[in-house]
């Protein structure tokens, strides 16, 4: 194991990830590089792919960015060449990984490697069932299950995903489960930002606003979302419904050409991918998940209960337990009880809806908030460097 010099008494930690664009891990890598003890650690940051929307943001930290310019799918023998020789040169002491493919390049590349570096694996991907997932990410998993026994140590940030990986042969003996923490000062609860984002759509200061945040994909099902919306609008026609991510947006002909056919045009508004989202967040009454698999520990449900906004989750991942008795939880891919969640909300006093807010936020500050979150990590790459 590369040793501290007397020089720099810090711990270099690496960390590796598949990419720098969008995403649940990279905001999540992005905020503990946000709050990382910079006398104790030296971070540095390899991207297996290009530098992506998160890497400008972490080069305010004056933090090392790398990349490798590999292409999607599983690593090649040329990218670990090179992933071996930027390791020989930067000599961390311990390697974070973050995601299948950085996991197992990471893993391959310090038994490569002529200094015996611990791997500290980050697995944020839930598993309902492997039939739901591409044959990339079936072999990934399998792989990643063999070489969890050689890793020194497996962060999940799930209980679930820690349960349905150590089920398909994932060490049990190495696994361990530090949840994602949020920024309990960025995400707060904002009177202003809900009167300044209504503005800005063009919508009166005590329109109803229900928001759903995340990428274009598959397992997000938006179809979902779009079809409880357009049941909502039968009971409570004048709520609007506020899209923002990746690839949401006016250019999605076939995201725009579903709101079409439910003819809500006029009440679903789709914002793209946008840096703002502590202030958008905070705009809206009610936050909603509507995925259908793959989640582990979603990030907009924390960040939008620390904004005091209660959530309505689909149960995929830990969403259920993140939210616990502060919101609503319903089955995937029922968008009738999406609605009815949504519609209980509503019709709840407001005073009693602004309460379940307060006790969301407590619950974030009391179980998730990011310095917390930082020091468990934090502690343990000490005990892999003793």
């Amino acid at each position: 194991m590369p040793r501290k010099t007397e020089k720099s008494q810090k711990i270099m930690v690496v960390h590796i990830i598949t990419s720098l664009s969008s995403g649940g891990a990279q905001m999540m890598l992005y905020n503990f590089l946000s709050k990382t003890n910079r006398e104790k650690f030296e971070p540095v940051v390899i991207s297996m792919m290009d530098r992506g929307i998160f890497a400008d943001r972490i080069a305010t930290f004056d933090i090392p960015i790398y990349t490798l310019g590999m292409k999607a799918g599983i690593p090649t023998i040329k990218s670990l060449g090179e992933l071996v020789s930027l390791l020989g040169k930067l000599k961390p002491n311990v390697i974070q990984s973050w995601m299948y493919h950085a996991n197992i390049a990471a893993q391959l590349s310090s038994l490569l490697s002529l200094a015996k570096i611990p791997v500290c694996w980050g697995i944020h991907h839930s598993i309902a069932s492997l039939a739901s997932e591409k044959k990339l990410t079936i072999a990934l998993i399998k792989i990643g299950a063999y070489l969890s026994h050689l890793t020194a140590k497996i962060v999940f940030v799930s209980q679930g995903s820690q349960q349905q990986h150590e089920a398909l042969g994932y060490s049990a003996e190495k696994s361990s489960v530090i949840p994602n923490g949020f920024d309990t000062s960025l995400f707060l609860p904002s009177p202003e930002a809900k009167l300044a984002v209504r503005s800005e759509l063009g919508l009166p200061e005590n329109a109803f606003l229900i928001g759903l945040i995340g990428r274009y994909h598959p397992m997000k099902d938006h179809a979902n979302f779009i079809q409880a919306a357009a049941l909502l609008q039968e009971k409570h026609p004048a709520t609007h419904f506020l899209l923002i991510g990746s690839e949401v947006d006016y250019d999605n002909l076939t995201l725009v050409e579903q709101i079409k056919n439910f003819h809500l045009e006029k009440h679903i508004h789709l914002l793209g991918q946008r840096s703002d989202m502590y202030r958008l967040t905070a705009a809206l009454d009610i936050c909603s998940l509507s995925s259908a698999y793959g989640e582990a520990f979603p990030l907009v449900i924390g960040e939008a209960m620390s904004c005091g906004v209660p959530c309505v989750v689909t149960d995929v991942g830990d969403s259920a337990l993140i939210v616990s008795n502060t919101g609503r939880v319903v089955p995937p891919k029922n968008p009738q009880a999406l609605a009815e969640a949504w519609q209980e909300l509503i019709e709840m006093e407001t005073g009693a809806r602004e309460e379940l807010g307060k006790i969301a936020r407590n619950r974030v500050i009391k179980d998730f908030s990011l310095e917390s979150i930082v020091n468990q990590y934090e502690e343990l790459y000490e005990h892999l460097t003793e």
